[in-house]
């Protein structure tokens, strides 16, 4: 019989490495995992319709008013736009002067919204009896020569589109701002087809002197038509700023038109370029190679070694 004796460790030789048991895994359960996704799946859907909110309200507030509707709101422009935007501080006119020429104008003075019973004259309000009146603005505007002065005023009212059409070519010459009513040279007032809002102007001269009865701008911008008032173009001051004024509220009413996109030209459809003078005109493209000119001398052939001619013989030496 054997015995074997048991192998004991000797002094310095390092221990056998023990082998790790593998970390027990945790148990799942059911319940944490569901509550997990339920979680997670009511988070997703609340962000979803939070972001889907936004996008409702930014679309929504974007979105073009129908145009009885964009006509309704442009009754409150008066207070819900900046002034400068209804009455800029600087109007330029290209092409509004006597003759074309050009003219800026530059806002000297600046009224407080008014009730209407204070700012238009009793003929007016009796016209605007029929629309009501809920405020004016105006303004006051001189040339850059300083030789003239221009009110622009502008009426905005509750009324309806046809009855504000019916306005149109009844308003009698309006009041002025700045200067005395009998200074008054020429004016102009027109009804703005896309808002409640009657546009109108009065010039004068800037040095105060009194006239007659104010004239149609219509009767001192026609051609040959004779006077100071006709001569001076204060006529012509009166329509450009009526118009300029009008197309600031246009402007706020109104979206600005999306730019066309260009359509793809078919290609039969294409038109050449016109090319620069003096740029150099490229060949035309041929299917076949040009034929040499007539006169054109043949090319020269390089010799070969079959028709090159023999060498001469080497003389041999005599002894």
């Amino acid at each position: 019989m054997t015995t074997t004796t048991p192998r004991t460790s000797l002094l310095g030789e390092p221990d056998a490495p023990l082998t790790p048991y593998p970390p027990e895994r945790p148990r799942r359960r059911p319940g944490r995992v569901l509550a997990a996704v339920l979680c997670g799946l009511i988070g997703t859907g609340l962000a979803g319709a939070g972001g889907f909110g936004l996008w409702s309200e930014h679309r929504a507030a974007n979105r073009p008013l129908p145009p009885d509707a964009a006509y309704r709101e442009a009754a409150s422009l008066w207070r819900s736009a900046p002034v400068d935007s209804l009455l800029p501080p600087v109007l330029a006119g290209p092409s509004t002067g006597p003759g074309g020429a050009d003219r800026t104008w530059t806002r000297v003075a600046l009224a407080p919204d008014a009730d209407c019973a204070a700012a238009l004259a009793p003929d007016w309000q009796a016209l605007l009896a029929a629309t009501g009146c809920a405020r004016v603005l105006r303004a006051t505007y001189t040339d850059a020569t300083r030789s003239s002065l221009v009110t622009v005023g502008l009426v905005f009212t509750p009324g309806s589109g046809p009855a504000m059409a019916e306005l149109a070519g009844r308003l009698p010459a309006p009041p002025a701002y700045g200067f005395a009513d009998g200074q008054r040279a020429a004016w102009h007032a027109s009804v703005r087809p896309e808002a409640p809002v009657v546009v109108y102007t009065v010039s004068a001269f800037a040095d105060g002197r009194p006239l007659d009865a104010p004239l149609p701008a219509a009767e001192a911008v026609k051609e040959g038509a004779t006077g100071a008032v006709a001569q001076a173009g204060l006529g012509h001051e009166a329509k450009a700023l009526a118009d300029l004024a009008g197309r600031a509220v246009r402007d706020l009413v109104l979206p600005p038109a999306p730019s066309a996109a260009p359509s793809p030209a078919s290609p039969s459809a294409a038109k050449p370029v016109p090319k620069a003078a003096g740029a150099p005109v490229p060949p035309p493209v041929r299917d076949s190679p040009r034929p040499p000119a007539p006169d054109a001398p043949p090319a020269p052939v390089a010799p070969t070694a079959a028709s090159a001619p023999p060498a001469p013989a080497s003389p041999e030496p005599t002894p």
